[in-house]
């Protein structure tokens, strides 16, 4: 075995290697967009980390289906958490041969090959002839004519240069009267054949969300650059722009029909106007294994396409009685897609079982309009039952007001009250026969205190609350609460300041994320405990009386 192992060892260096080598032989193909009209280019971006591959893929598999235009490799060297990788990328400008659905085939590089890749390129209108034979020109354009208030609409934004640029372009702030704006990613720039002439193309998006209904105006953008003087002298003509010098050309205004609310959308829901919405949930650990005492995470997540996760709601509370609620903060992202702003929203919460049995959850529902289908719908998740097991570790408290609770109660009642008649018998036997015993004796001995007094475990207590340690505070509390004449529970019950401070302390401990928490509140709810009808002080000095009271 100790041979085996040994042999084990001396080859694990080359079977890593080995995987190593077999990561890194993927090449890992992208490209920029996914739709695109004809007569523009797409860049397709090829990527591998196999420092033992030399040379460049093989680009014949391309030809029938597409022009290359241009082909560059960057070289990038990444050093992360002290593990350098070195990563290196061909970004090669395609030009579409036809229109359709076309498929980027499988390219090869040594042992190494790309997956294929899908394009729909869409047949393009007929360019207006004044700004096909201008030298730089803009349009703007939108998805659709009409919205929803509240709902998204894309613009896009295309500069077109036929001549070289200089860096010092610019371009007018889109700004809206009643109207969100959000951008969708950075701008692209790829090339458009526009009547035989290669045209340079800037490409913007953003996403706009009406705020009030009626018609909107999208403004004219301004464009300003200064093209670069790339031919000679003579062959200048009086048409084209004065090297230089700087030019500016504008957009075209568009009216947006909003559209109100719709009168069959409920009024007492959020308004949520999507393209697509979905509804989903998660929990940490699974609920199947659920414990009184011991918390479990669930995780609602609502995606909609068309929105964006401001405009998102809270997803419903889990308010169930035997479930202690601890609500975390919401989480919220954006992401951009060929049709816009893709909005998240995830709610977390803790929630501790109080006691056993079945727990219903009801089902979670959000109601919304389609703006694809124009129409309401309603995304729900199902209710579910938790089957919460007892914990061996604590004592389970059963629901006042059930009839079993109820008939617990009076049995319990019934036998302590049996238990301390007995005990109230006997106290009184043992008093006064050591009432008699001291009589005779000339003095006498307190007892030797075995383990912590009550006011070392006061002491420690008070130092745990005064340190804010939420977990040495639940330990010394524990300790303490051992040696009192009433349980933690009753004496929280009789006194709400305590039951107060000990869902603070609970929160702070069941947390996934940690809360900052402060035990003065805790401390000042012991000191403050009311002394029970029959029951010592439970924070004062806990010293026998003397003997013999004069």
């Amino acid at each position: 075995m100790t041979r085996f192992t040994a042999l084990l060892l001396a080859l694990l260096p080359a079977l890593l290697l080995c995987t190593a080598q077999v990561q890194a032989a993927e090449l890992v193909a992208s490209v920029d967009r996914s739709r695109l009209n004809s007569g523009e280019t797409v860049e397709l971006t090829l990527e591998t980390s196999d420092v033992t591959q030399f040379g460049k893929p093989d680009l014949t598999p391309l030809e029938p289906l597409f022009e290359v235009r241009g082909t560059r490799q960057v070289n990038q060297l990444n050093t992360l958490n002290g593990n350098t990788q070195a990563t290196t990328r061909w970004i090669i400008t395609l030009l579409p041969r036809q229109n359709g659905s076309v498929v980027i085939p499988s390219l090869q590089l040594g042992d190494a090959q790309s997956q294929p890749i899908t394009l729909q390129v869409i047949e393009s209108e007929t360019q207006d002839s004044s700004n096909a034979l201008a030298p730089v020109f803009i349009e703007a354009s939108l998805d659709q004519n009409s919205v929803y208030v509240q709902a998204q609409a894309i613009l896009t934004l295309r500069i077109y240069h036929s001549v070289s640029l200089y860096d010092d372009s610019s371009l007018t702030p889109l700004q809206i009267p009643d109207a969100r704006i959000e951008q969708l990613g950075e701008s692209r720039t790829y090339e458009k054949v526009i009547n035989g002439l290669r045209h340079g193309v800037i490409e913007m998006r953003y996403a706009i969300y009406p705020q009030h209904s009626g018609e909107l105006i999208i403004p004219a953008q301004m464009f300003s650059a200064t093209p670069v003087d790339t031919r000679p002298s003579q062959d200048a003509t009086p048409q084209g722009p004065k090297p230089g010098k700087q030019m500016r050309v504008k957009s075209a205004e568009i009216p947006l029909t909003v559209k109100a609310k719709p009168a069959t959308y409920p009024a007492d829901v959020p308004w949520l106007p999507a393209r697509s919405l979905s509804l989903s949930e998660s929990w940490s650990p699974e609920p199947d294994n659920a414990q009184v005492g011991y918390s479990l995470t669930r995780s609602l997540t609502l995606n909609a396409e068309g929105l964006a996760s401001s405009q998102l709601p809270p997803l419903p509370a889990t308010e169930i009685n035997g479930l202690r609620r601890y609500p975390d903060q919401p989480v919220l992202g954006n992401q951009s897609s060929d049709r816009g702003l893709i909005g998240s929203r995830e709610d977390r919460e803790a929630l501790v079982p109080t006691r056993t049995g079945n727990i219903d959850l009801p089902s979670v529902e959000v109601v919304w309009w389609n703006t694809f289908e124009d129409h309401l719908e309603h995304s729900s998740l199902p209710a579910r039952t938790l089957q919460v097991a007892s914990n061996p570790s604590l004592i389970v408290d059963t629901p006042a007001g059930s009839p079993q609770a109820v008939s617990s109660a009076s049995n319990e009642a019934l036998w302590w009250w049996k238990l301390s008649t007995a005990i109230l018998a006997c106290t009184t036997l043992l008093g006064f026969g050591l009432w008699w015993r001291a009589r005779w004796q000339p003095a006498i001995l307190r007892a030797t205190q075995t383990g912590p007094s009550p006011r070392t475990l006061l002491d420690d207590l008070k130092r745990a609350c005064q340190a804010n340690d939420s977990h040495a505070t639940r330990q010394a509390l524990d300790a303490w609460a051992r040696q009192q004449p009433e349980t933690l529970a009753d004496m929280a019950a009789r006194f709400v300041p305590l039951s107060d401070a000990l869902d603070g302390l609970n929160g702070a401990l069941y947390s996934e994320t940690g809360q900052y928490w402060q035990g003065e509140d805790l401390w000042r709810a012991i000191r403050a405990i009311p002394t029970a009808e029959g029951v010592q002080d439970l924070v004062g000095d806990t010293g026998l009386p003397p003997l013999y009271p004069k």
